[in-house]
């Protein structure tokens, strides 16, 4: 997973490709717990799909996404949301959640 700052976040979140963005906080326990359900899928896929980002250091992102809590997966393309995943409830679930957004 790819950690975004202040000045890649706006780009990455913009750009023409489907990207996979999960929001988080540092001190959200299922957060955490989203987290390692994410870095399996990874792990499946053999390759780094995801974006994190701290919703914390992030308030105006948080605002413009319209980010409602935290874990959320923020799917965008072009800048536009595309979708938002807040339960990820499990690893089958997410894998069937994000396929049709991820090349194999």
């Amino acid at each position: 997973m790819l950690t975004l700052d202040e000045s890649k976040a706006a780009n990455h979140l913009n750009e023409k490709h489907t990207a996979l963005t999960f929001i988080h906080s540092p001190f959200c326990g299922t957060c955490h717990i989203a987290r390692k359900m994410l870095v399996t899928i990874e792990e499946v896929y053999q390759s780094g799909l995801f974006y994190e980002l701290n919703a914390s250091l992030h308030p105006k992102l948080m605002q413009d996404y319209r980010i409602e809590s935290v874990p959320c997966m923020l799917i965008t393309k072009e800048g536009g949301v595309v979708e938002k995943i807040y339960a990820f409830h499990s690893v089958p679930h997410m894998l069937e959640r994000i396929a049709q957004y991820v090349k194999k």
